[in-house]
């Protein structure tokens, strides 16, 4: 069945974004593709899929389950599970060939356990809290983890990151330097001690985009595949010599289902928080915070009909909202209404959505993609 409403993904968007960032960092440096959280709601499944065709080797998810779900789909390449392992997830980690994160002893303990009694050898990413103040040992603990890792049986380090908290934000430029030149005095003691290798990571979008000396080994994108700016604006990529641009990757339209016309001092919706101060004309839209469009919205927000924006008037609803449409040519039922996304030459973005509702478009992504349905469109698909 289809709803009226719909998210769509844009699957070469994607694509080119990841070529974009592969251009950025250079050849030389490795992928995370992050797709955790259904891959910020454009879809696990098919956004990794897409990626791997795109030349995506490794791809980090939040648990474990999301990792086995690319294992059955087929997905091969390295998956690194961000927060790590739990005592229920061991064997899975090991049947489907996972890379857990790790910042506990006692989990490496368990895990060694289980790699030892299934005769397996399991990599693992050690995690370090530079700054971000969550998860990951403290810097003076890295050498006591590092040598647990190396005494511990049916394990081995496969790698070691990092957090940037800053890195989106114009202001932190210095702590963000603070934190990476502590992460490379981490690195370059260990380098001292060992002739291991294994793979170092501390870039997140914002970092792979603004600070080109953290790129390391490999760098994590995760906002800036689906085509919005960690910081909110293109403005401050755009004027970097190249300018890096992204292609946004989620759109989401509905139709209206009903025009009415209503007089003067007309109450609109519940509360009536909105009265008309003129005689109007309303499209109802059948979307509202069930579909992810949050009450917050209520007389901020704007959509795309005809080309021609108009305000969302009075409180959004469980499964509807109205927009004033009286200065707009001909509304009737059934035309197609853009919530975000583009229409002939207006454009609302995420991050405009995200400012109405006082949050970043990372929210208004994972709301609006995990509650409409999802259509995939391979229009301009990406060929490598």
């Amino acid at each position: 069945m289809t709803s009226f409403n719909r998210v769509e993904i844009d699957i070469g968007a994607l694509q080119n974004n990841f070529a974009s960032i592969q251009k950025r960092v250079g050849p030389q440096v490795k992928i995370m593709a992050v797709v955790k959280s259904d891959a910020y709601g454009h879809g696990l499944l098919e956004c990794s899929k897409a990626l791997f065709k795109a030349g995506a080797r490794t791809f980090g998810v939040a648990e474990v389950w999301e990792g086995v779900s690319l294992r059955q789909a087929g997905l091969s390449g390295e998956i690194v599970v961000l927060l790590g392992a739990s005592p229920g997830t061991y064997e899975d980690i090991i049947r489907y060939d996972l890379t857990p994160v790790v910042f506990d002893g006692d989990i490496l303990d368990g895990l060694s356990l289980q790699a030892t009694e299934m005769n397996a050898n399991v990599g693992v990413h050690l995690k370090v809290d530079v700054g971000m103040g969550r998860l990951g040992i403290m810097p003076k603990e890295v050498e006591f983890y590092m040598a647990m890792i190396k005494r511990l049986p049916g394990i081995f380090s496969a790698g070691i990151l990092s957090h940037f908290p800053m890195a989106d934000e114009s202001a932190g430029s210095g702590e963000t330097l603070q934190q990476f030149a502590a992460f490379q005095a981490i690195l370059a003691k260990l380098q001292e001690n060992s002739s291991a290798k294994y793979v170092s990571h501390i870039a997140n979008s914002a970092a792979l985009i603004y600070f080109s000396t953290t790129h390391l080994d490999m760098v994590r994108p995760g906002i800036s595949l689906y085509g919005c700016y960690p910081d909110g604006s293109p403005a401050r990529s755009m004027a970097l010599k190249p300018a890096f641009e992204l292609q946004a990757v989620m759109s989401f339209k509905t139709r209206v289902i009903q025009v009415k016309e209503v007089t003067t001092g007309c109450g609109i919706s519940y509360g009536h928080t909105f009265v008309t101060s003129r005689p109007s004309r309303f499209a109802v839209l059948p979307v509202g915070y069930a579909n992810g469009y949050l009450r917050s919205l209520s007389n901020k927000a704007e959509v795309l009909i005809g080309g021609r924006r108009a305000p969302v008037c009075g409180r959004v609803c469980m499964n509807a909202c109205l927009v004033d449409i009286t200065d707009l040519p001909p509304v009737q039922t059934g035309d197609e209404v853009v919530l975000m996304g583009r229409q002939a030459d207006e454009y609302i973005s995420a991050d405009e959505i995200a400012g109405w509702m006082d949050t970043i478009s990372y929210e208004v992504l994972c709301l609006f993609g995990s509650s409409n349905e999802r259509v995939f469109l391979h229009k301009g698909f990406y060929k490598k």
